[in-house]
């Protein structure tokens, strides 16, 4: 059993920052890749940043606002959000790729979601 739990969402205004945490748990040998995706109302999801062992990755969206880290003896990631603006308003998700054991395989598991509000 892997699962992913994040916090950190809330509301804030324009201009203003967030930290989002996600902490992996469960039968857990490796994380090879994490990320984080978010969905607005009435849009489709989309990647916003991505983290492995040796890279990250951002959306033009949010690229030089947002900063994606990891915290390898902690299972979690971090996404460090500055400069929020209102269309950053959306439900944000972690998602990891995980070797797992008993049973051993890879694994594909997503987070319940966390709501960023930013007002205007």
């Amino acid at each position: 059993q892997v699962q992913l739990v994040e916090s950190g969402g809330g509301l804030v205004q324009a201009g203003g920052s967030l930290r989002l945490s996600c902490a992996a748990s469960g039968s857990i040998v490796s994380i090879n890749r994490m990320s984080w995706y978010r969905q607005a109302p009435g849009k489709q999801r989309e990647l916003v940043a991505t983290i492995t062992s040796g890279s990250t990755n951002y959306a033009n969206s949010v690229k030089g606002r947002f900063t994606i880290s990891r915290d390898n003896a902690k299972n979690t990631v971090y996404l460090q959000m500055n400069s929020l603006k209102p269309e950053d308003t959306a439900v944000y998700y972690c998602n990891a790729g995980i070797v797992a054991y008993n049973p051993t395989g890879y694994v594909d598991v997503w987070g319940q979601g966390t709501l960023v509000t930013v007002s205007s």
